[in-house]
């Protein structure tokens, strides 16, 4: 270390020695000198070259400072604010920028984003009016059908209940036919049985008529015989008168006969008449008989006629109930299959309801964003 005079008053300082040899002459030749004085121009330089560095760094900072903040920090700004309306549900919101690099990108990218949910939210608050209106025309009609299958249900259970009625009458009825028919049959047995009985009591009455007849001639023959026995009386009186007192008793005797055989043509004309009058009466008996044995077999005939015709009645009935039970049981399933229908309708009305409130409150959860005019 050595003192160097240009700076007196401190530490000595190095020397900076530079050699070379001279092998020619065998020589050293060497040169030195403090380092300060070597290192100064450098140190000045140095610091000049800092100074100028500094400002032109700063130049370059300042540069670029404006430069990015025009380039990245504004439009990033500008970026952010869009994203903070995006995240408001704010869904106007644009970024316009004509930068064609990564933040021009993210930009275009941000505008994307906000005209897609744009998109989306129209379409969903569309579709959720859509829904609602869907939804409430489906409850509506739910409420309706509901109240017709209801009704409906009401009516078939009060049908069921007629029906059951019905059948019940209906097997009555048949009952009441079927006993019909067998009344029938037995009138109708009784009829024939009538009618038999009339055919005897017309061939009784001819056999009477024939009688009658017979008594008349008869009576005819007995009446002649009074005639003749009058006549012959009469004869005997006139002998008897001729004889004189001879004769006398042979007169009271042939009055006596006269007298018997008046009387005995009085009862005979007496007896004619009578039996005249029980022979037109028999024969109108006859006529009244024949008559009756037309009327009963017009009524045999109709009788089986009734017979025939309470027997289909009483099968028709038969065929009448058995239908009417198999519409009874198709009723009852109808009700079943209603009542059903009626739980079905409530389990779609419920289900409607529950869409028409889930809509709801997807509309109000869209509701929050703001969407551009043209999507209003």
């Amino acid at each position: 270390m050595w003192d160097n005079p240009a700076t007196a008053g401190h530490d000595g300082e190095q020397k900076i020695v530079a050699f070379t040899p001279f092998a020619r002459w065998g020589w050293v030749i060497a040169g030195e000198t403090y380092s300060g004085e070597v290192t100064r121009e450098i140190t000045a330089l140095r610091n000049r070259f800092v100074i100028c560095g500094a400002v032109f760094l700063l130049l370059i900072g300042s540069v670029l400072y404006v430069v990015i903040r025009k380039l990245v920090t504004h439009p990033l700004g500008r970026a952010k604010v869009a994203a903070e309306r995006l995240a408001s549900g704010d869904l106007t919101a644009q970024v316009h920028s004509s930068q064609q690099d990564e933040i021009g990108q993210l930009m275009e990218a941000i505008n994307g984003i906000s005209n897609g949910l744009a998109t989306v939210v129209h379409e969903v608050r569309h579709g959720t009016e859509q829904i609602t209106t869907a939804s409430s025309e489906i409850a509506i009609g739910n409420l309706d059908l509901s109240s017709r299958t209801e009704q409906q249900a009401g009516s078939l259970a009060e049908t069921a209940s007629a029906m059951e009625q019905l059948t019940t009458t209906v097997q009555q009825n048949a009952d009441n036919a079927n006993q019909a028919n067998q009344l029938a049959l037995s009138a109708s047995d009784v009829a024939m049985q009538g009618g038999q009985a009339v055919n005897e009591v017309i061939a009784t009455m001819g056999s009477i008529k024939e009688s009658s007849r017979k008594i008349v001639d008869i009576i005819s023959v007995i009446d002649s015989i009074a005639f003749q026995t009058n006549i012959l009386a009469l004869n005997a009186a006139v002998e008897a008168a001729r004889a004189g007192e001879q004769g006398r008793g042979f007169a009271v005797v042939a009055s006596e006969v006269r007298g018997l055989a008046q009387r005995s043509a009085t009862a005979a004309g007496e007896i004619k008449q009578l039996i005249g009058d029980s022979v037109d009466k028999v024969e109108a008996g006859s006529r009244l008989v024949e008559q009756a044995g037309e009327t009963m077999r017009d009524v045999v005939a109709s009788v089986k006629n009734v017979t025939d015709i309470v027997g289909e009645i009483s099968a028709a009935s038969r065929e009448q109930s058995s239908g009417i039970s198999n519409v009874n049981r198709s009723i009852t399933h109808m009700d079943q299959t209603t009542q059903q229908n009626a739980a079905l309708v409530e389990q779609a009305a419920a289900a409607a309801q529950s869409l028409k409130d889930q809509a709801q409150k997807l509309a109000e959860a869209v509701s929050t964003f703001k969407l551009p005019p043209s999507r209003n």
